[in-house]
């Protein structure tokens, strides 16, 4: 069975945060840089699914330092999204409190910045449930790092000191990043889910998270006592 159980954030344990919240801090980005007039297209590009190359390029056609570029579009990010929580437009999933019978160690795994990770644990108090919240740093090599890179889940893996760990999230890239990590996943089929058929194939689909802590329960063999 497994010994913990990992989560991705958004989408998994609170709700997504629209498209245009996020287009909107890329915007801020370049008006705060002194760009006034960038070309939609590009400033579409550096609003999510983001490569080290992505701002590079487009830094070097406004004559803009992409590390501090991306430092300042994930500070504003991260900023947006708090205030989406605040009020009341991203919020935990009901099911959340299903946790509470989670009888083996968690963990938060998600490609959103740190501080917006750290923000939302600590805003919907959910920090009694969860041992490690890894997100990423504000850097470009963050991005390389970022699922479906292994990097970050690995940390959470070692920080909570797991064997046998689960996954759980709701994208194609949270399953590669388990199978990168070498543990199992679960695909959760929240409401913008219903229909996608994950790729790679994962090792559960699930429902909602009363069926994560079902897949964690102690098995009777580590029950039974001499």
């Amino acid at each position: 069975m497994y010994d913990a159980v990992i989560f991705d954030n958004d989408g998994v344990l609170v709700s997504r945060t629209p498209y245009d919240v996020l287009q909107e801090a890329t915007w801020a980005a370049f008006d705060a840089a002194g760009v006034d007039d960038p070309d939609p297209a590009l400033v579409e590009s550096l609003a999510v699914d983001v490569s080290p190359a992505d701002v590079r390029a487009v830094c070097s056609r406004y004559g803009l330092d992409p590390e501090a570029f991306w430092a300042r579009r994930d500070r504003l990010s991260a900023e947006r999204q708090q205030a989406e929580a605040r009020a009341g437009r991203k919020t935990p999933y009901e099911d959340v409190a299903a946790l509470d019978r989670l009888s083996v160690p968690a963990g938060i795994v998600s490609s959103n910045q740190q501080s917006t990770v750290d923000f939302l644990v600590e805003y919907f108090g959910l920090g009694s449930y969860f041992g490690v919240a890894v997100g990423r740093e504000p850097t470009l090599e963050s991005l390389v790092r970022k699922k479906p890179a292994a990097y970050y889940l690995d940390r959470a893996v070692e920080a909570l000191g797991a064997e046998s760990p689960l996954f759980v999230g709701d994208n194609d890239s949270d399953v590669l990043a388990a199978a990168n990590a070498g543990i199992d996943s679960a695909f959760i089929r929240r409401p913008h889910r219903r229909d996608h058929q994950p790729s790679p194939t994962p090792t559960h689909i699930v429902d909602d998270l009363h069926d994560v802590v079902g897949l964690c329960r102690p098995s009777t063999q580590s029950m039974t006592h001499d």
